[in-house]
């Protein structure tokens, strides 16, 4: 009876796990830590039918600033139905060790109002399982801090943009402007 109840538990975990994966696909499929809190965001219950700017970022990159451009359209879209997703990573060796300095960085310095999730490595095999759901389906891994996916209400469409496009470069918001009108 025991490994009844068990095998029970573990197939409703299972279809439980497949009917979330199911509702939102494998980006939005996870639950992940927010920064500086112990607390997770249930991607899928918070992000569904929403337009993504996912991006790894960085506290002491060159490319830093572009936290400004990226909470400005935050701040611009949101009502259109944008989020930015924040994944700090020191995949590049460009991040603190200490989140509470992470966090100074993101919401002290630049205002981010965007959620921002623990530091996670976003390449290679160690890659947390929203990074390598955009890498399998753009075939592209960031190759340094601030790359940037903008993913479709139905996680159909992803487009990767380098760091070195900027949030406010016009081709970006084109693209960001293309999927936030799609249905």
């Amino acid at each position: 009876m025991k490994k009844t109840l068990n095998l029970a538990a573990v197939l409703a975990l299972t279809f439980s796990a497949q009917s979330l994966a199911a509702q939102c696909g494998n980006i939005l499929g996870h639950s992940v830590q927010q920064l500086k809190t112990r607390e997770s965001v249930d991607l899928c219950d918070e992000f569904k039918g929403k337009t993504l700017i996912v991006v790894n970022t960085a506290s002491k990159c060159g490319f830093t600033p572009q936290f400004e451009a990226l909470e400005t359209l935050y701040q611009n879209y949101k009502d259109q139905g944008l989020v930015v997703l924040g994944f700090p990573s020191n995949d590049f060796r460009q991040e603190h060790s200490d989140e509470e300095k992470t966090a100074e960085v993101c919401y002290l310095t630049y205002g981010v109002e965007f959620p921002m999730f623990s530091t996670s490595s976003v390449r290679g095999d160690n890659a947390n399982p929203v990074f390598k759901a955009l890498i399998a389906k753009t075939g592209e891994s960031p190759s340094w801090n601030f790359n940037k996916y903008i993913v479709s209400k139905d996680e159909q469409q992803v487009v990767h943009f380098g760091s070195r496009t900027s949030p406010d470069d016009p081709k970006f918001i084109a693209e960001l402007e293309k999927l936030l009108a799609a249905k």
